[in-house]
């Protein structure tokens, strides 16, 4: 059924708190809402908006978000209805059910049906308050309406025997710690860290500066590397730019604890100069969903109720304003 978005419905269900609701793809960005049909179903770790509001998301395990074009954007995902659902290039799938702050472009793929609202608000509020004080993971199933779920993360490929090892291995290591908390990245917010990270044996700066790097670094470079490689950049130029965006950031976080990170990152780059662009593409695309992986750990696990004494004051100025 690619290319008919519209009038497929999946079930989004979170089975730790009771909640499922139905939405419709509705025809918007069919590329994207084609990509979330076939990988259906599976599971992830749900996440809330820190920054945002109230915006629910989960990393989906669909390589292709990192880069398939969006035909419909909308300019300012604040004045998208609630229960608008999105497919990002963060490799996010989204769900917006209440007041958003922040002005930013967005590429929606579906809606939430009408009566399900007031449970998506429900769902809303048990996530949030899981993410932010009681630590308890919820995992989210994605599922076509009326199917049984199930999970697969996808493992892709590469034609060099050493590079496809890599790719196996960061494979396995992201099946792994999928619904599993990471054991390093726990350890280290636990403040169990080899290396002695923390200055005066300090706990909380190492855990901001993990979580600070671990999202750009999916985010930004894997995800911007891996959408240079579908655009057609030069191989040279990839591999220049892998060098400058990929390693010191994770030689960082190795120090700070997350040492299969760097052990996969050097890795990497002993293999940058004998790459063509499909075992680039592999590499980058499986590293940047490990990534994005262990940064929604990382906002599970961090420990925000740290600043709840600081409180956003009035400023007599509106949202999206210089």
């Amino acid at each position: 059924m690619a290319g008919t978005s519209s009038g497929r419905h999946i079930e989004i269900a979170w089975p730790d708190i009771g909640i499922a609701v139905t939405a419709e793809l509705d025809g918007r960005n069919p590329a994207l809402a084609d990509a979330l049909w076939e990988a259906l179903p599976y599971r992830s770790l749900q996440g809330h908006a820190l920054v945002a509001g109230e915006h629910l998301y989960h990393v989906a395990p669909i390589p292709s978000l990192l880069h398939l074009p969006a035909d419909h954007k909308i300019a300012d995902r604040r004045e998208a209805p609630d229960g608008t659902v999105f497919c990002s290039a963060l490799q996010h799938l989204g769900i917006k059910y209440g007041t958003l702050t922040e002005p930013m472009p967005a590429t929606p793929v579906g809606r939430i049906r009408e009566q399900d609202m007031p449970a998506l608000a429900e769902a809303g509020s048990a996530v949030w308050d899981a993410v932010y004080s009681t630590k308890k993971p919820i995992t989210a199933e994605v599922r076509r309406k009326g199917e049984q779920g199930g999970h697969r993360i996808p493992r892709l490929h590469a034609s060099d025997k050493d590079v496809d090892a890599l790719v196996a291995d960061i494979h396995a290591e992201t099946e792994k710690i999928w619904l599993t908390e990471p054991s390093e990245l726990g350890e280290i917010h636990r403040g169990c860290i080899p290396s002695g990270a923390g200055t005066f044996e300090t706990v909380l700066p190492t855990l901001l500066f993990v979580n600070g790097e671990i999202r750009p670094l999916g985010y930004a470079s894997y995800g911007g590397l891996v959408r240079g490689a579908a655009q057609g950049m030069p191989i040279g130029a990839l591999q220049h730019m892998a060098r400058l965006l990929v390693s010191v950031p994770a030689e960082f976080l190795g120090y700070c604890g997350l040492e299969k990170l760097w052990h996969f990152t050097r890795r990497f780059l002993a293999l940058l100069d004998e790459l063509d662009h499909g075992d680039f593409m592999a590499v980058t695309s499986q590293m940047a969903l490990y990534l994005n992986c262990l940064g929604g750990w990382s906002l599970q696990l961090y420990p925000w109720t740290t600043g709840d004494h600081l409180r956003r004051q009035p400023t007599g100025r509106t949202g999206g304003q210089a």
